[in-house]
């Protein structure tokens, strides 16, 4: 029985692998260029997901900060009930579903369409309501789930955060950002360390 525990383990690292090869191909790069733009552009940038996709979003609006772009996760609960008061004219939502049926955020879509927020959506659907009412669709492909059923969200959740870490190496690079500016903003641990000691 161990056995075979550990052969699945390692057939599920071999399917997160294999996603992770084929996640570029699945992405129209005009869209993700476009998307690029209005990350590295936009005042404010928010993001919002259930369940695994929102536990992506908050590394991607940390990975945001990261870099010096205001960014924060608004719970797609908080967003109905004022927290998307954050959102202005201009900045960005982006929205991340696998399926792109998440009924909890469409309101969040209409919400920031009447306030003229740029909408990016993230979903393996390019024809669901998440993204038809998007600006902009990254589209992402999930072969499978590691698991023996197909259905918890751990290959999807690789995916989406491998998206989310392209998408901050471009807009490093659109923005010009410095690691000198890393230094100052993340001082703690050992990181923090390695840095400020060459900056000094």
């Amino acid at each position: 029985m161990f056995e075979k525990a550990i052969k699945i383990a390692r057939e599920a690292l071999d399917i997160e692998a294999d996603a992770l090869g084929r996640v570029w191909e699945a992405i129209d790069g005009d869209e993700f260029s476009r998307a690029v733009s209005a990350l590295a552009t936009a005042e404010r940038i928010a993001a919002s997901g259930c369940g695994h996709s929102g536990i992506a979003c908050r590394h991607f609006a940390h990975l945001m900060c990261c870099i010096e772009r205001p960014a924060r996760f608004i719970s797609p609960a908080e967003a109905v009930h004022g927290a998307s008061g954050f959102i202005q004219p201009s900045d960005v939502m982006l929205l991340a579903s696998r399926g792109g049926k998440t009924a909890e955020l469409l309101p969040i879509m209409d919400i920031c369409r009447k306030k003229g927020a740029v909408i990016i959506a993230v979903t393996e659907n390019l024809e669901s309501p998440l993204a038809k009412g998007a600006d902009i669709v990254i589209k992402m492909a999930v072969t499978r789930e590691t698991d023996k059923y197909n259905s918890q969200g751990t290959t999807s959740n690789t995916v989406l955060n491998a998206i989310f870490d392209a998408m901050q190496a471009a807009v490093m690079e659109l923005t010009g950002f410095q690691n000198e500016r890393f230094a100052v903003i993340h001082p703690g641990g050992a990181v923090g360390e390695r840095l400020n000691k060459k900056s000094r």
